[in-house]
């Protein structure tokens, strides 16, 4: 073999090794990543640090390195200070960097880390900016610390390979959830196999790993489990497994795991996007149409919930109304009765939407009703005619929302996958999600992680999918859309008619 294929043989075989061995770190390292992003030692003893010029003793959890240098040690911007990139290539390189006054310093070495991180001083002994905390650390703290900071650059997050992006989804084949599942999967597929027939992101293929979460809790947290632990995904996409509601958060939180796609109830964790607004935003806009055009905000008001799941939004519903000025506002469960009030607010299935239409109507009353339009449009059929005009919903989008382009892409895909118009809402929103990931991983660049994600799914905005209003998302804002359209429905039929256009909910708070 020559010479130069030998050498290329070679050096591939370095650049494969390293890579596949980029996240097996040792005890050591592993101790030290944990100092690094959460300021926490080994022994789990505590750690501290030195903050400001008062040299204020917090502890070390509270500023850990990844706060400002990030994850991936490259630095983030904040508040005009600049962290600088901790590559220890870098650092030790003897680059000579010429700071500001001209001088140069020497390349770091072990010590001088170590005096930089728990003095503030640089090899030349000059004081780093004060932003920077000074930190406590036993000897083999900074030991771990520094075997750690010699991998940092290589200790890409899961998921991310050199020729492909792992992502992950949860979708039950079983049950009341497993047609919606169908969809999903369908729309998943498509959409993925659409960007990588144009080449993937940054010349890496899309995979998507489908596991079924099973029936119960216990299936589910073992299927997100695997999905974490075996499966390394790099982030999760339009997962469907209410079974998670309670502990999903939590669990993503700990594993650092960005998810773009439906947020379980009153969800405001940072890593959660999802593209379309919750029942509470959409609730919020049915209640400020019926203030502003229906002037209800003084009548007697039920928020009324036919599954004890509801119960806590149904709360917050109820104080959030409050803060907006209407007076009079109960919330009750559906117990197969007629709830009193002028205007009802319905949270749960659609079975109970139908069910509650006819106890009013034994009653002899046909209050207004309003309800998000994805909880009961299935039942509208059987919704007597004495509703006809009386029943608002909240829609996250309507058809005059679509562009020509956005429609003949949606057709076309529905075509490819052999779907109808019905689970339209579903299709959208996972339509969306995934163009929300494909445009956040372009951002994150070819050296993306799981911050990065996260910092480019904050920072998009008007985003236009062709198929709702533009979408966007904010350091403090985690929903695409935070409002609805409201329509209201004509009987028989249905027919539906437009009474308020798209706005954006704010929030009000009680002085």
């Amino acid at each position: 073999m020559p010479a130069h294929l030998r050498i290329g043989l070679l050096l591939s075989v370095l650049v494969t090794s390293t890579l596949a061995c980029a996240l097996d770190l040792s005890p050591q390292e592993q101790a030290g990543k944990r100092l690094y992003r959460e300021g926490l030692s080994s022994s789990d003893a505590q750690v501290s640090a030195r903050v400001g010029a008062a040299d204020m003793l917090v502890p070390a959890s509270v500023v850990p390195c990844a706060s400002c240098h990030g994850n991936d040690g490259l630095g983030r911007a904040e508040g005009g200070v600049r962290p600088p990139s901790l590559n220890w290539q870098r650092l030790a390189g003897g680059q000579g960097a010429r700071q500001v006054n001209g001088r140069r310093y020497p390349a770091y070495s072990e010590g001088l880390v170590a005096r930089a991180i728990q003095e503030g001083r640089d090899p030349a002994g000059n004081r780093l900016d004060p932003a920077m905390p000074r930190f406590v650390l036993s000897m083999a703290d900074q030991r771990n610390l520094t075997a750690y900071l010699k991998r940092l650059a290589d200790d890409r997050d899961p998921g991310l390979e050199e020729q492909t992006l792992r992502l992950g989804t949860l979708l039950p084949t079983r049950g009341a959830l497993a047609e919606p599942a169908r969809v999903v999967a369908a729309v998943l597929n498509d959409r993925l196999a659409q960007i990588n027939r144009q080449g993937g992101i940054h010349g890496r293929t899309l995979q998507l790993v489908n596991l079924d979460p099973g029936i119960d809790q216990a299936s589910a947290e073992q299927a997100l489990g695997q999905l974490i632990d075996q499966e390394r995904v790099f982030a999760l996409v339009a997962p469907m497994a209410p079974a998670l509601d309670a502990s999903l958060i939590a669990r993503l939180e700990q594993a650092r795991l960005p998810m773009i796609g439906a947020a379980p109830q009153l969800s405001s964790s940072p890593q959660v996007f999802d593209p379309l607004p919750g029942l509470r935003e959409q609730l919020l806009s049915l209640a400020d149409y019926a203030q502003g055009s229906l002037s209800l905000q003084q009548a007697q008001v039920s928020i009324v919930y036919a599954d004890a799941s509801f119960a806590a939004l149904a709360a917050t519903l109820r104080q959030a109304l409050l803060e907006r000025g209407w007076s009079n506002v109960s919330v009750a469960p559906f117990e197969q009765q007629a709830v009193p009030g002028q205007a009802l607010f319905y949270l749960g299935k659609a079975s109970g939407f139908s069910r509650l239409t006819e106890a009013l109507q034994q009653s002899g009353r046909t209050p207004y009703l309003f309800a998000v339009s994805s909880q009961v449009a299935s039942e509208l059929l059987l919704v007597p005619q004495d509703w006809s005009r009386r029943v608002f919903l909240a829609y996250p989008f309507i058809p005059s929302d679509w562009t020509p382009q956005g429609r003949e892409a949606l057709t076309a895909m529905r075509q490819r996958q052999g779907l109808d118009g019905r689970q339209g809402v579903l299709q959208v929103s996972t339509w969306c999600a995934v163009q929300l990931l494909e445009e956040a991983l372009k951002r994150a660049g070819r050296d993306a992680s799981r911050e990065k994600l996260t910092l480019a799914l904050e920072g998009l905005h008007d985003v236009q999918t062709g198929l709702t209003p533009a979408l966007g998302f904010g350091p403090g804002r985690r929903q695409g859309l935070n409002g609805a359209h409201v329509v209201t429905v004509e009987m028989p039929g249905p027919v539906f008619y437009p009474v308020a256009a798209y706005q954006s909910v704010v929030e009000t708070r009680s002085p």
